[in-house]
C-alpha cells in the first residue's frame, strides 16, 4: 500500500497537534498550582533573538491547518494576526485541530500536484503541493511545536518526550 498525501501531512499535524494540547494544558495546570500567571509565559523567548512563545504557537496552528488552507488557495505567506493570551492560544490549537480532523483523506490527497507559492512580501518560492508540505511546512510545524515544548520545559513545566509525541498510530 502506497502511503498518501493525508497520511503524511493532516495525520502527522493532528498527532503532534494532540501533543501540543496536552503541553499546553499541563503548561496553564503548572501556572496554577504555582500561582504564575500563565501570561508571563507568552511573551517567553529561548534566547532574545528567537521569536516568543505566542509566535511558536501561532505557527504551530499556522503550520498545520493554515498549511493545508494555504495549499487550497495556492498561496501560504507568514503567520499574522492578533496577539492572543495563553487561553487564546491554547483555543487557537484546539480549532486547528478541529478544522483538520474535519477533512477527508480524498480531499487532502486530490492536493496533489497543485502549485503552491510561499510569499513574503515580494518574495516567492514555487512548490508543489506535496513539495510545499513535505519540506516547507512539516518542518516549520515540527520546529515550532518542539520550540512551544522546550518553553514550557524552561518554565518548569514538568514534561517528557511522551508529552510532545502525542497519540501515536499503533498497529490495530
Amino acid at each position: 500500500m502506497a502511503i498518501s498525501l493525508y497520511d503524511l501531512s493532516v495525520a502527522s499535524y493532528l498527532q503532534t497537534l494532540g501533543g501540543v494540547i496536552g503541553v499546553l494544558e499541563k503548561g496553564l495546570a503548572h501556572c496554577t498550582a504555582n500561582g504564575i500567571d500563565p501570561n508571563e509565559i507568552v511573551e517567553a523567548r529561548l534566547t532574545s533573538d528567537m521569536l516568543p512563545f505566542r509566535f511558536q504557537v501561532q505557527s504551530v496552528a499556522h503550520h498545520s491547518a493554515g498549511a493545508i488552507e494555504g495549499v487550497k488557495a495556492g498561496v501560504f505567506s507568514p503567520p499574522s494576526g492578533p496577539d492572543l493570551d495563553y487561553r487564546g492560544l491554547q483555543k487557537l490549537v484546539s480549532d486547528a485541530r478541529e478544522a483538520l480532523g474535519k477533512l477527508t483523506q480524498a480531499e487532502v490527497n486530490a492536493l496533489e500536484g497543485r502549485d503552491v507559492t510561499f510569499q513574503l512580501r515580494d518574495f516567492k518560492l514555487p512548490f508543489t503541493a506535496e513539495g510545499f508540505l513535505m519540506s516547507f511546512s512539516l518542518p516549520n510545524f515540527y520546529f515550532h511545536a518542539a520550540t512551544t515544548y522546550d518553553i514550557l520545559r524552561m518554565k518548569g513545566v514538568k514534561l517528557g518526550k511522551r508529552d510532545y509525541m502525542g497519540q501515536m498510530r499503533m498497529k490495530s
